[in-house]
């Protein structure tokens, strides 16, 4: 089987959601449910149904994160040493050689990537691009928006 890379900032982040949903969330929905039962008709009970929706959506999310949870390989990225070569886990700075802005990426598993976050998958194809190269490098890759080139600035593992 493969198992899916994960950083342990990432499955923390996977794990605290998983206890909201299990400890806060779930018995929320369970009462919401019990009083609208308590209404009467359950036919034409609109609370009914939209809490037996909201049930339904968390306990699938419940049952994801603990699939998810229990076959990942979950990397302390900490403890990785492989110098000035980028890896997973790696945080890269680059720099857009093209408009001359910096950015900073740190790369992640498929599971807890937020572009948002910069936090960018490990199968995405900037990150395919990275994996390999070297602090001083530039490279190219192609985007949605066209073929971008960058030059790695600095990369470090925390």
């Amino acid at each position: 089987m493969n198992r899916a890379p994960i950083t342990k900032a990432g499955a923390a982040r996977l794990r605290t959601e998983l206890e909201r949903l299990k400890f806060t969330s779930r018995p929320r929905i369970i009462a919401a449910i019990a009083e609208a039962r308590a209404h009467g008709d359950l036919k034409e009970n609109a609370e009914y149904h939209s809490a037996r929706e909201e049930q339904s959506f968390i306990e699938g999310r419940i049952a994801e994160l603990e699939a998810l949870l229990s076959t990942a390989e979950v990397i302390d990225v900490a403890q990785l040493n492989p110098g000035d070569r980028i890896v997973f886990g790696a945080t890269v700075d680059l720099e857009d050689e093209d408009a001359g802005t910096r950015v900073t990426y740190q790369i992640v598993g498929d599971l807890e990537a937020d572009i948002k976050q910069h936090l960018i998958a490990v199968s995405s194809p900037i990150a395919r691009a990275l994996i390999g190269q070297h602090v001083g490098d530039s490279f190219e890759f192609t985007a949605p928006n066209g073929v971008k080139h960058y030059e790695i600035i600095g990369v470090r593992y925390r």
